[in-house]
């Protein structure tokens, strides 16, 4: 195993369509021969949101980097600051949305179940 350097700010940053931000992944076979995971920054501004849907036998986890937020899970809404996450299991959704002036910057990883 080789330690992979990755300049972030390089990796292309790609636009969500709809009203759901920019996304782009840091973190892949590709990028570093990354097989059981893929990471991903999104940032949202101004009145966008990041839907994290159910994604069978996968885990994710987002955590909040930069701004605010409010995340929406199980149909109660927690507001949220740099340093918050959530865990999804297979099964569950979330909703986040920037509030405030600051864009809202996400670290997203999808991490697959093993067998």
């Amino acid at each position: 195993m080789t330690t992979t350097f990755i300049k972030t700010g390089d990796c292309p940053k790609v636009k969500v369509p709809g009203n759901h931000g920019e996304v782009s992944e840091i973190l892949n076979n590709a990028l570093c021969g990354a097989k059981n995971v893929i990471g991903m920054l999104r940032w949202l501004g101004p009145g966008q949101q990041f839907d994290a849907e159910a994604i069978q036998d996968t885990h994710q986890l987002v955590y909040l980097m930069e701004g605010a937020g409010v995340i929406t899970l199980n149909s109660k809404e927690y507001p949220v600051t740099k340093g918050a996450g959530f865990y999804l299991g297979p099964s569950d959704t979330a909703i986040i949305r920037q509030e405030g002036n600051a864009p809202l910057k996400l670290l997203h990883l999808v991490v697959p179940k093993l067998p």
